[in-house]
């Protein structure tokens, strides 16, 4: 049980983490003018950091996965 509301807590902030990030162009945001405006200067703190959350979140999102998987196997 515990897994499983921690693996929906995870795909909401996943999801969450992810919309927050900055479109990088040449996607689907190209083609309908999301493109049009560029960065001059490189990454932020902010968007280094960001990233770094995301793919620890996504990391927890994949383990909380593997985990209840594992959990569902055993008991069956």
């Amino acid at each position: 049980m515990g897994f499983s509301i921690a693996l929906i807590v995870f795909s909401l902030l996943l999801m969450l983490l992810v919309l927050m990030h900055k479109g990088k162009g040449g996607g689907l945001s190209d083609m309908f003018g999301g493109g049009m405006q560029s960065s001059v200067g490189g990454s932020s703190v902010a968007e280094r950091n960001l990233d770094r959350i995301t793919v620890v979140v996504g990391l927890l999102w994949f383990a909380s996965i593997v985990v209840l998987g594992i959990v569902m196997k055993v008991n069956n």
